[in-house]
């Protein structure tokens, strides 16, 4: 007997069966294909906006997406570089075959846990209990938790022009029954969308028509403990081309042909991730759309056209691709397909990503309705984690708004619900400038550490760095810069304007102007760059910051607002009938959560308040 199962060898997958093995907990990985563990069907990158801060807090927690994306990444950069730290995230072009490979050798080498290569047929549920599962080849196999973690291969079907047929990512047989076991349990399913492009080989596209996106010239990683490694010089380049008008009317004028728009697909799918098909038809306004050529593999022939997710037909796809500059002559080595798959509805879910409905069953990733391999991750860890505390008799993790786009993350999802599938953005985040790229190890490290899943070595590690920027913050507080004519001539030189005697290096730094290097220019010192970097953005940015604070304080005096377990609320008088539904479906455990409901409102809370202090004068 096992004490935690996880199905599927995803990104969720991988992160909720080294949390449990890692803690201690006998594990069991089930997949149906070992080889497409850690797989990237889609685009073959790590991070990007909201998402690569997603990398960092699972880091930060002891998870191992970041420090296996540093091991295996052909180029990496920080985007949003020029704006504010609250946007800055990182990026990198992942090896998509060296990444899987790194992941299934990390899974090998942890204690506690089997990999075991069978599809579950289905869930074992007694008295509203999760008991294990029985494979499709009729073995049980008993287990006190489970972690469904099936990506896009629940009860799967590929798109492609007219064609629909049964299929998972590449064409594999998908989980064809596990869906319906669960639905038998009562869980509430609903179905998805999701898409890839074409792959074109290399050789075949005139690069000299595309414009070329280099690595960032600097060392750059998703751990918040390991220095990074990599030769700056060798990164894979990545390209940009664009459609145009002809590409654009092709698709217009064959709509009927795609999938999409000729009714076979019925899943909803990603809004901030659509179709070229959907691109042209929503933009019509727009002359073109950018298309990225990435690099699939290190020395590899196969490129990842970006941008360009699509339903069309196969012959139409050639036309499409060679209607672009610099792919007039490209050769499709893999065509573009959609892809529509069975989710489970959000809301039926507690905070730990555990089922309302079935107690010790989780689900994680893209089952839950979410896109990406980030947000898959991620939830793969908290379920692992939540799953594992729970073994142990100890008090669940759940993440705050405040604490962690991992919080938001979660949140959205129980509280919201999900008609398509949902990505992180930074918009998500009312409290971005709080949740930084650069302090993800500040505000996570200690939680890591404390459900059991942050090392000595890690541990050492952070406390060093906050020494480091105690350290440098009373020294940069205790030196004064002068205003000699060198100085003054710098200072000149980078339009900032010059000293009259003497001025203290921390309030230097406030100048929007002034960056990490200009101070230790004229103190002529060089600084730990994490440390420093972590005092710079502190200083500049004090007011929003502490404005920020101040808002959260006003969301935590909800959040101690329990609500008690046991409450009716048709009881509740004076609340819209949606409130009163979506409450009682949700059962938020404080004010705070109830007030993020889609379809409460403040007028439907200020009741709910009313009643609580009447009959629960003593909670």
């Amino acid at each position: 007997m096992y004490e935690v199962i996880v199905i599927g060898g995803g990104h969720a997958g991988c992160e909720a069966s080294l949390a449990c093995a890692r803690k201690g907990h006998k594990t069991l990985l089930v997949t149906g294909n070992i080889n497409n563990i850690a797989d990237m069907p889609c685009n073959p990158s790590i991070g990007g906006s909201a998402k690569g801060i997603v990398v960092r807090e699972i880091d930060a927690l002891g998870g191992e997406m970041g420090i296996n994306a540093d091991k295996s990444h052909l180029q990496i950069k920080m985007l949003n570089s020029k704006k504010g730290p609250g946007v800055r995230s990182l990026r990198c072009q992942a090896d998509k075959t060296t990444y899987p490979l790194n992941m299934l050798k990390t899974l090998q080498e942890t204690s506690n846990l089997e990999i075991k290569e069978v599809l579950v047929r289905e869930i074992i549920v007694e008295n509203g209990e999760i008991k294990g599962v029985i494979t499709e080849e009729n073995e049980k196999i008993e287990s006190k938790k489970v972690i469904i973690t099936t990506g896009t291969y629940l009860n799967a079907d590929i798109l492609r022009g007219h064609n629909k047929q049964k299929g998972g990512p590449h064409g594999e047989k998908p989980s064809l029954y596990l869906s319906q076991s669960m639905q038998d349990n009562g869980l509430i399913m609903r179905r998805l969308k999701t898409g890839t492009p074409p792959r074109v080989l290399k050789s075949t596209i005139d690069y000299s028509e595309c414009e070329e996106e280099k690595g960032d010239q600097e060392l750059l990683s998703f751990s918040n403990f390991y220095d990074p490694t990599y030769d700056i010089d060798k990164q894979e380049s990545c390209f940009l081309t664009y459609t145009n008008k002809k590409t654009h009317q092709i698709i217009l004028d064959n709509l009927d042909k795609c999938a999409l728009y000729s009714g076979l697909i019925v899943g909803v799918g990603p809004r901030y991730c659509p179709s070229v098909e959907d691109k042209i038809v929503k933009f019509r306004d727009k002359d073109r759309h950018q298309i990225f050529l990435e690099p699939e593999r290190k020395n590899g022939e196969e490129i990842y056209v970006g941008g360009f997710s699509t339903t069309m037909p196969e012959e139409l796809q050639e036309e499409l691709i060679h209607s672009m500059d610099g792919l007039h002559n490209a050769k499709i080595v893999k065509y573009g397909y959609a892809i529509e798959y069975d989710a489970i509805d959000s809301t039926e879910l507690n905070m730990t990503l555990e089922t309302k409905k079935i107690k010790g069953l989780y689900t994680a990733g893209q089952i839950n309705g979410t896109s990406g391999y980030e947000e898959a991750a991620a939830q793969g860890l908290i379920a692992g984690i939540n799953a594992s505390l729970a073994l142990e008799n100890k008090e669940p993790m759940i993440l705050k708004r405040n604490e962690a786009y991992l919080g938001v993350l979660v949140d959205d999802l129980i509280n919201k619900g999900i008609t398509e599938p949902y990505r992180l953005l930074t918009s998500r985040a009312e409290f971005r400038l709080l949740l930084r790229h650069d302090n993800a190890d500040i505000r996570l490290t200690e939680i890591g550490r404390k459900v059991g899943l942050i090392n000595d070595e890690k541990y050492e590690i952070f406390q060093n760095k906050l020494k480091n920027i105690d350290k440098i913050t009373e020294e940069l507080s205790n030196t004064y810069i002068e205003g000699n004519e060198r100085n003054n001539n710098y200072l000149e030189n980078i339009s900032s304007s010059k000293l009259q005697g003497k001025v203290n290096a921390l309030e230097l730094l406030k100048r929007p102007e002034i960056e990490i290097k200009d101070i230790e220019f004229l103190t002529e010192k060089e600084y730990d760059k994490k440390a420093i970097e972590e005092v710079s953005i502190n200083v500049k940015y004090k007011g929003y910051i502490d404005k920020t604070e101040k808002e959260v304080e006003k969301m935590l005096l909800l959040e101690e607002k329990k609500i008690p377990e046991d409450i009716n609320y048709d009881n509740v008088r004076n609340i819209a009938t949606e409130a009163r539904q979506k409450l009682s479906k949700i059962r938020p455990l404080t004010i705070g959560q109830a007030s993020r409901i889609s379809g409460v409102n403040p007028a439907d809370i200020t009741m709910l308040l009313v009643y609580l202090k009447k009959e629960y004068p003593y909670e």
